[in-house]
Protein backbone atom coordinates (compact mmCIF):
# COMPACT_ATOMS: atom_id res chain seq x y z
CA UNK A 1 0.00 0.00 0.00
CA UNK A 2 1.62 3.56 -0.88
CA UNK A 3 1.62 5.94 1.63
CA UNK A 4 -0.28 9.72 0.70
CA UNK A 5 2.32 11.93 0.22
CA UNK A 6 0.07 14.85 -1.42
CA UNK A 7 0.44 16.41 2.04
CA UNK A 8 3.95 16.82 1.93
CA UNK A 9 5.00 18.09 -0.99
CA UNK A 10 7.46 20.72 -1.21
CA UNK A 11 5.81 23.67 -0.83
CA UNK A 12 4.38 26.24 -4.24
CA UNK A 13 4.42 29.97 -3.86
CA UNK A 14 3.66 29.66 0.02
CA UNK A 15 0.72 27.58 0.16
CA UNK A 16 0.84 25.03 3.11
CA UNK A 17 1.92 21.63 2.50
CA UNK A 18 -0.05 19.92 5.09
CA UNK A 19 -2.95 20.10 7.49
CA UNK A 20 -1.95 22.31 10.10
CA UNK A 21 -0.72 20.72 13.46
CA UNK A 22 -2.62 20.35 16.32
CA UNK A 23 -1.73 22.98 18.43
CA UNK A 24 -0.38 25.35 16.37
CA UNK A 25 -1.57 28.86 17.91
CA UNK A 26 -1.58 30.04 13.76
CA UNK A 27 -2.08 27.36 11.70
CA UNK A 28 0.64 27.73 9.64
CA UNK A 29 3.08 24.69 8.75
CA UNK A 30 6.64 25.48 8.45
CA UNK A 31 8.46 26.16 4.99
CA UNK A 32 10.66 22.99 5.51
CA UNK A 33 12.35 23.16 2.31
CA UNK A 34 13.70 26.62 4.10
CA UNK A 35 14.55 24.99 7.50
CA UNK A 36 16.64 22.48 5.69
CA UNK A 37 18.61 25.20 3.89
CA UNK A 38 19.15 27.38 6.84
CA UNK A 39 20.60 24.37 8.42
CA UNK A 40 22.10 23.22 5.60
CA UNK A 41 23.57 26.64 5.20
CA UNK A 42 25.04 26.40 8.87
CA UNK A 43 26.61 23.33 8.86
CA UNK A 44 28.87 24.11 5.89
CA UNK A 45 29.20 27.45 7.81
CA UNK A 46 30.65 25.69 10.49
CA UNK A 47 32.66 22.86 8.69
CA UNK A 48 34.15 26.26 6.59
CA UNK A 49 35.00 27.47 10.41
CA UNK A 50 37.14 24.30 11.02
CA UNK A 51 38.82 24.96 7.85
CA UNK A 52 37.30 21.83 5.99
CA UNK A 53 34.35 23.24 3.43
CA UNK A 54 34.70 22.95 0.29
CA UNK A 55 36.76 19.71 0.16
CA UNK A 56 39.36 21.46 2.31
CA UNK A 57 41.92 19.34 4.57
CA UNK A 58 42.76 20.07 7.87
CA UNK A 59 46.33 21.60 7.64
CA UNK A 60 49.05 21.74 10.92
CA UNK A 61 52.29 23.12 11.41
CA UNK A 62 54.31 19.76 11.64
CA UNK A 63 57.49 21.61 13.44
CA UNK A 64 54.75 23.01 16.27
CA UNK A 65 57.05 21.62 19.26
CA UNK A 66 54.08 19.98 21.12
CA UNK A 67 53.09 17.06 18.63
CA UNK A 68 50.90 15.41 20.78
CA UNK A 69 48.38 18.21 21.68
CA UNK A 70 48.77 18.59 17.82
CA UNK A 71 47.48 15.06 17.60
CA UNK A 72 44.68 15.30 20.36
CA UNK A 73 43.56 18.81 18.32
CA UNK A 74 43.64 17.22 15.22
CA UNK A 75 41.53 13.93 16.40
CA UNK A 76 39.01 15.99 18.32
CA UNK A 77 38.46 18.33 14.83
CA UNK A 78 38.22 15.49 12.58
CA UNK A 79 35.91 13.87 14.63
CA UNK A 80 33.29 17.48 14.96
CA UNK A 81 34.05 17.15 10.80
CA UNK A 82 32.83 13.99 10.88
CA UNK A 83 29.86 14.35 12.37
CA UNK A 84 28.92 17.43 10.22
CA UNK A 85 29.14 15.76 7.56
CA UNK A 86 27.14 13.33 8.25
CA UNK A 87 24.74 15.58 9.31
CA UNK A 88 25.07 17.69 5.81
CA UNK A 89 24.86 14.10 4.06
CA UNK A 90 20.87 13.82 5.62
CA UNK A 91 20.02 17.33 5.18
CA UNK A 92 20.95 17.24 1.46
CA UNK A 93 18.68 13.45 1.41
CA UNK A 94 15.93 15.36 2.96
CA UNK A 95 16.18 18.30 0.35
CA UNK A 96 16.59 15.47 -2.73
CA UNK A 97 13.37 13.67 -0.76
CA UNK A 98 11.63 17.02 -1.40
CA UNK A 99 12.06 17.37 -4.86
CA UNK A 100 10.97 13.97 -5.48
CA UNK A 101 7.51 14.26 -3.70
CA UNK A 102 8.92 12.02 -0.88
CA UNK A 103 9.85 14.01 1.98
CA UNK A 104 7.85 13.12 5.18
CA UNK A 105 7.37 9.83 4.25
CA UNK A 106 8.87 7.44 7.07
CA UNK A 107 11.75 5.33 5.23
CA UNK A 108 10.79 1.95 7.55
CA UNK A 109 6.88 1.52 7.60
CA UNK A 110 5.71 4.16 4.69
CA UNK A 111 3.62 6.47 7.20
CA UNK A 112 4.01 10.02 7.17
CA UNK A 113 5.97 11.24 9.62
CA UNK A 114 4.63 14.03 12.09
CA UNK A 115 4.82 17.86 11.43
CA UNK A 116 6.44 17.96 15.04
CA UNK A 117 8.85 15.50 14.75
CA UNK A 118 9.73 17.48 11.01
CA UNK A 119 9.88 21.03 12.87
CA UNK A 120 12.34 19.23 15.28
CA UNK A 121 14.86 17.38 12.91
CA UNK A 122 13.58 18.39 9.23
CA UNK A 123 15.84 15.69 8.25
CA UNK A 124 14.29 12.88 9.90
CA UNK A 125 13.99 10.25 7.69
CA UNK A 126 11.91 8.00 10.35
CA UNK A 127 8.70 8.39 12.33
CA UNK A 128 9.04 8.37 15.95
CA UNK A 129 7.79 5.17 16.10
CA UNK A 130 10.25 3.67 13.90
CA UNK A 131 12.85 5.69 15.43
CA UNK A 132 11.88 4.92 19.02
CA UNK A 133 12.60 1.17 18.10
CA UNK A 134 15.67 1.25 16.48
CA UNK A 135 14.00 0.24 13.23
CA UNK A 136 16.13 0.80 10.04
CA UNK A 137 15.11 1.01 6.73
CA UNK A 138 15.47 -2.18 4.71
Amino acid sequence: MAADTSRLQAPSQGAPTEAPPSGSPDGEVPDFRALLEQERQELLGKLAELGVGDGQELHYDPNFADSSQVTAERGEVEALAQTLREALDEVERALAKLDEGTYGICEVCGRPIATARLEAKPAARRCIDCASKGKTAP
